[in-house]
């Protein structure tokens, strides 16, 4: 079964292993981020909570490695293919923001 993502009225189709793959790493840092927040409200040592939010920060950007990896192997080439390269720029813009 493919599923689909929504970004304005685009949709990308995923296999469902990477459907799957994406949503289990999305699952991860949901745990990680309660944990946070359990030791936030548990009065934990700081060092110990920033060490968690590195974690949390790697684990995103591993997500949006991933994530961009397949868009640029299926929507981006999609793109080119049917002559849409305005997508390069699109591309350009989305790898800026990644990068802040």
């Amino acid at each position: 079964m493919d599923r689909k993502c929504c970004h304005t009225n685009r949709t990308t189709d995923r296999p469902e292993g990477v459907y799957k793959g994406l949503i289990n790493r999305l699952n991860r840092i949901e745990g990680q981020i309660r944990g946070i927040r359990k030791m936030v409200e548990n009065d934990a040592y700081c060092a110990d909570i920033l060490t968690q939010s590195a974690a949390v920060t790697a684990a995103m950007n591993a997500f949006n490695r991933e994530l961009l990896s397949n868009h640029i192997h299926s929507c981006v080439v999609r793109d080119i293919r049917d002559g849409k390269t305005e997508v390069v720029d699109e591309l350009t813009a989305l790898i800026q923001k990644l990068m802040k």
